[in-house]
């Protein structure tokens, strides 16, 4: 039951980063510091999906499953909602290129937004 909690909240985890890698630009929008983190990760994720790479999160999780006798991804919510968003059937390889493609343009935005905007002088 502990093998199968811990390679649930792997997945949970994986879930976060991948929302994190889209969506963090958001949060520097925000926070700038941010970014120390955010574009790290931004081409981490990228790396992954052009170079057909494969998360270490991922095979943690299928370790964890494997210790805890399970079989598959099969039950419980976690895996019937969440991972077909991380491992989709019928993933090609374009597919992974266009969504390497489709977070380095939604970042692209958000950093040229960020660095283009007119910061208040001291007199206003």
């Amino acid at each position: 039951m502990g093998y199968r909690i811990a390679a649930d909240l792997v997945v949970l985890l994986h879930c976060l980063f991948v929302l994190f890698v889209v969506l963090g630009g958001i949060l520097v929008l925000r926070y700038p510091r941010v970014a120390w983190f955010h574009v790290p990760a931004v081409l981490w994720g990228i790396g992954i999906e052009w170079l057909g790479g494969i998360c270490p999160l991922t095979p943690l999780e299928n370790h964890l499953r494997a210790l805890g006798g399970q079989a598959g991804y099969q039950g419980g919510f976690i895996e019937h909602y969440l991972l077909p968003l991380l491992y989709p059937s019928g993933l090609t390889r374009t597919m992974q290129l266009v969504l390497g493609l489709l977070v380095l343009l939604i970042n692209a935005v958000i950093y040229i937004r960020m660095a283009t905007r007119r910061k208040p002088s001291p007199s206003e």
